[in-house]
Formats: C-alpha cells, structure tokens, sequence
C-alpha cells in the first residue's frame, strides 16, 4: 500500500506549460525552416506528426504531442528526402530549442503551485519528451529551473517514455521509493510511464493534448491544471 507522496515528476508540455498555445507557433517555425520554404511541404510535415496548422491544434498521442525528436526525424525523413536520421533528429531538436523558450506559455498558477510543493519539503522533478537541454532553456527562461532537483529528457540516458526509466531515474537521484512519487502529465505516455514504474500516484491534467477519456483508465485523478495539484497531494495517503 502506497504511502503520502514525497516526490513529484511534472511532464513539460501540455503539464507545466500549455501545450497549444506554446508549441503551435514552434512547430509551424521548424517545418517552415525544414521545408525551406516550401508551404505545401511544411503543411505534410506538420500533418504526419498530427498537427492541424489551420485550428493550431495537434492531436492526442501524436508524434509531436508525445514523441521525441528521433521519432518525428523518422516520420520526416521521407518527405524531406534524406536518410540521415540522426543528422534530421538533431535539426528538429536545434529547431525546438532555438524557437521553444521564446513561445513558451505557463500554465495557470505555474509558480505559485511550484511554491507550495517545494515549501512543503516534495522533491521536484521533469521528465520530457523534449531533449535536456530545450527543457532547461526553457525552464531557466521561465525562472523555475532552480525549484527541480531532476531534469530529464528523451536524451538523457533514462529511456524514453512510456517506460519507466526516467520515474526511475528521478527516484534514483532523489533517494525516494515510486511509491512515494506522484507522475503528473496530459498524455497518456506519462501515465503509462507511471505505471509500468510503480508510481505512487498518476495524475492526469487537461492542460495538454490529451482528453478526459483517455486519460481517466490510467489516472488515479484526472485535474483542470496543476493549480488543483496541492489540495489533491494534501489528502492522499495511498491507494
């Protein structure tokens, strides 16, 4: 039986910051600069990784709401006419990281919610899809990196999601149980990712791509936002 929540393990986008408003404009820049151009190219990329650029919204589970760069390079790679993976992967992540800090939308309450965890003694942490070092850029250039005690991307060794080596990786690095770590996130990789670590607590937030729907078979708690994050971890004392 899981015990109170120690440790919490944010996703990024769609979880810290809101995904549709943050990434619609940096995903259009990088296939733009992918494309070279080329407007009807730039439109295919968009659409083999799910994103509508008319409504601006990119769909649940899709490459660019859950994948990670060397993913999107291989859905590309065709339609930009190389078979240089790693070369593209590394142009998608220069890309991401270049234009993602500036567009970079926080959730409601983003701080004040970080505040209350981290005076509370929790353990702070990211794991994301994005690369390390998009996900630093971006939380320095929102004043919140000094409040993590672990940042993880796709590239740092701990796997990628939905396995569980970056729940692992974060309870590695802050000495805590998984059971005493709560995984907080808008898409169904997080919640998988969870689970298949033992997570104490999964969280589901509807501040990124992903619906009520699917979500709520693998959450333990499906929130509006991370703002409602405390009052739930205030309560919880195991499953």
């Amino acid at each position: 039986m899981a015990g109170p929540i120690r440790g919490v393990l944010f996703d990024k986008d769609g979880t810290l910051i809101d995904f549709q408003q943050s990434w619609g404009p940096v995903m259009g820049l990088v296939a733009d600069e992918l494309a070279r151009g080329n407007g009807d190219l730039a439109e295919k990329l968009l659409h083999v990784g799910g994103h509508d650029p008319v409504s601006g919204r990119t769909a649940p589970g899709s490459l660019l709401a859950a994948g990670t760069a060397v993913e999107i390079a291989e859905a590309w790679a065709p339609l930009v006419g190389t078979e240089d993976i790693t070369a593209l992967a590394a142009a998608v992540d220069a890309g991401f990281r270049r234009h993602g800090p500036d567009y970079a939308v926080p959730v409601p309450l983003l701080r004040e919610t970080l505040d209350i965890l981290e005076n509370r003694g929790l353990r702070l942490g990211v794991a994301t899809s994005d690369c390390e070092g998009a996900a630093r850029d971006g939380l320095e250039r929102l004043g919140l990196i000094t409040l993590f005690d672990f940042i993880c991307g796709y590239d740092t060794g701990h796997g990628v999601k939905p396995g569980p080596g970056m729940v692992i990786g974060f309870c590695t690095t802050v000495g805590l149980d998984p059971t005493a770590v709560a995984v907080v996130g808008d898409n169904t990789h997080d919640l998988e990712m969870a689970r298949a670590a033992g997570a104490g607590l999964r969280v589901g937030v509807l501040t990124g791509t992903g619906r009520r729907a699917e979500l709520e078979p693998l959450a333990d708690v499906i929130l509006p936002g991370i703002a409602a994050l405390p009052a739930v971890l205030e309560g919880w004392t195991g499953r």
